[in-house]
């Protein structure tokens, strides 16, 4: 299939196959015309690449994943690699949560402390007397 059959199907444009090509990550066919042509294999692989970078996987990240496709396994996350980046990958997004927890509490404080504290300190927010 040609480049814009291939990201029409993948759901990605023609402009990321070809960085994702730069990259060694997509692999084309030149034809006697120098158009790029994929086999079907390649939409999975394409596939793959696609639901790993919309979770914030970054392109070397995704290699493993592509290899073990590469391998005949029919998932790319069974291989040995895969699973340790999904690993790293769990343990930056713990992290993340972890801090946003924290970061989340303080201005949870932040807001309390000031709720309670802006009578006294801000005339705008005043309630006049009765």
């Amino acid at each position: 299939m040609l480049i814009g059959e291939l990201a029409e199907k993948a759901g990605t444009s023609t402009r990321a196959l070809r960085y994702y090509e730069a990259h060694g990550l997509v692999r084309a066919q030149r034809s006697a015309n120098g158009y790029r042509v994929y086999d079907e294999a390649e939409l999975r692989v394409v596939r793959e690449i696609r639901a790993l970078l919309d979770v914030g996987f970054g392109l070397d990240d995704v290699r493993p994943f592509v290899a073990c496709l590469r391998a005949g396994n029919t998932s790319g996350d069974v291989c040995p690699d895969s699973v340790l980046v999904l690993r790293r990958k769990l343990a930056e997004v713990d992290a993340y949560i972890d801090r946003l927890g924290a970061v989340r509490q303080q201005l949870h404080a932040q807001l309390t402390q000031a709720i309670a504290h802006r009578e006294d300190t801000c005339p705008r927010t005043r309630r006049p007397a009765r």
